[in-house]
């Protein structure tokens, strides 16, 4: 197995979604998105993966030197993620940018504003939605610059969103604080998974907020290129993953959409040349 079929293999494991949506990308470039995805996919486990916060910061600052200094040691996925950089000309600040943005989670500390979460979500999820697309345009920049970002904002929250009652039991809270706070709620309530109206219409309007910036992604989307589209073929599953979350309750897990149903729901985006 060599590198990037290791990294296929992991992505498929970690994100079976992203690994369907890469799927649909032209063969000449199809290992590069499995390559960043992959690596995405195994910087977000991190948090789950350590027993405390140093542990990570040190499993993030080798990945921050096997950047930048183009030593894998040995690790599969790095020597991917190393070739798909060199082959792109890709820029490392923004692997160093992403990687330290990264350290926020692996503390307790609230997400202060929604400011904050946008400036983190650019620096983790918009920035691969660019690299993709850089790579789908064959190394020139197609000006998708504002499509990527509110694709990565509207990609952040739905993540957010979904995981909200699995984070409230670790005491983490990856959506905005400010949010919470304009809405009476108290977030020892949150971490102790008691639900509120206040709470109920926090995540409700947060969901909204998904929803706008998803719909300005689209609208961008359709003045770039068809050849780039793949890269935003998983915003098809936004809107379906905010409608279950709809009815229910705060703490409990949303029901989940059958893997076949998530499949066309892409394939059908891909049909349609867009998101």
């Amino acid at each position: 197995m060599d590198a990037y079929e290791h990294a296929s293999a992991r992505l498929r494991e970690r994100d079976p979604d992203r690994f369907i949506a890469d799927l649909f990308a032209p063969k000449s470039v199809r290992r590069h998105l499995v390559a960043l995805h992959a690596f995405d996919a195994e910087i977000a486990q991190i948090r789950y993966a350590v027993s405390e916060p140093a542990l990570g910061e040190i499993r993030l600052q080798w990945w921050r030197d096997a950047i930048a200094h183009d030593q894998h040691s040995g690790n599969p996925l790095a020597a991917a993620l190393l070739q798909t950089i060199a082959a792109l000309d890709l820029p490392k600040a923004a692997f160093d940018a992403l990687l330290t943005a990264r350290i926020f989670d692996l503390y307790n500390d609230p997400m202060p504003t929604m400011a904050d979460f946008e400036g983190y979500a650019g620096e983790t999820a918009s920035v691969l939605v660019q690299f993709a697309v850089l790579a789908l345009a064959g190394g020139d920049d197609p000006d998708a610059a504002d499509a990527s970002g509110h694709a990565g904002v509207a990609i952040s929250l739905r993540r957010a969103l979904v995981r909200f009652g699995d984070d409230a039991r670790r005491r983490q809270l990856f959506l905005p604080r400010d949010r919470f706070d304009a809405g009476g709620v108290d977030l020892e309530d949150v971490f102790a998974g008691r639900p509120s109206d206040g709470l109920r219409q926090t995540l409700a309007d947060l969901r909204g907020s998904a929803r706008v910036h998803l719909e300005k992604a689209r609208a961008e989307i359709t003045s770039l290129p068809k050849t780039v589209r793949p890269a935003f073929l998983p915003l098809a599953l936004i809107q379906p993953d905010l409608d279950r979350l709809k009815g229910t309750e705060p703490f409990q897990p949303p029901r989940p959409i059958p893997r076949w149903r998530r499949q066309w729901l892409i394939w059908r985006a891909a049909r349609r040349g867009g998101s």
